[in-house]
């Protein structure tokens, strides 16, 4: 996927889900903050998405737009339509949001994860895909391991899933 196929979804979801702000919180959440961003971590074909002011609504938009859809057919890609609590994120969120707007999302506006708070909803979800992407990352320089490690101390889950993000993340800083 690419800066300008993410930017279709933000602005079909949008117009499916009568909600000018879209959430998009999974892997391809990285080209908001890094539209160039490398290409291992653009080979989803799926953006985990939510209406902002109207959540419930994504289950249309999943249907709509969603895997194996006239959308998908057509276009390669597609919407996964998600809950607001599918990831698993640091106090504070919301506030490092990256806004990605312009002609191509018609007045829509999508809310694309901070890489650093994807990286945290990666580090919780452990997943051996996830730590790979993760790594791509970290090679890449789009993760600061100061800034991962903050987060995780911001983390509303129990100490042990902390420290197991921890050890993740040294993980992805240590010399290969």
């Amino acid at each position: 996927m690419n800066r300008a196929q993410l930017e279709h979804v933000i602005r079909a979801a949008a117009s499916i889900a009568d909600d000018h702000e879209i959430v998009v919180l999974g892997s391809q959440a990285i080209l908001g903050r890094h539209p160039d961003a490398p290409p291992a971590l653009c080979v989803s074909e799926d953006v985990d998405l939510y209406p902002r002011n109207h959540p419930e609504r994504s289950e249309v938009v999943d249907g709509a737009i969603g895997e194996l859809s006239a959308f998908h057919e057509t276009f390669g890609y597609y919407a996964h339509g998600v809950g607001p609590k599918t990831a698993i994120l640091p106090a504070g969120w919301e506030s490092r949001l990256v806004r990605v707007e312009g002609p191509e999302t018609a007045g829509a506006v999508g809310l694309c994860l901070d890489p650093h708070d994807l990286a945290i909803s990666k580090l919780m979800a452990g997943r051996e895909k996830d730590l790979e992407y993760l790594r791509v990352a970290a090679d890449s320089g789009l993760l600061n391991r100061d800034a991962l490690l903050g987060l995780i101390d911001q983390t509303p889950v129990e100490l042990e899933r902390r420290d197991l993000a921890r050890g993740r993340a040294g993980r992805l800083f240590r010399p290969r």
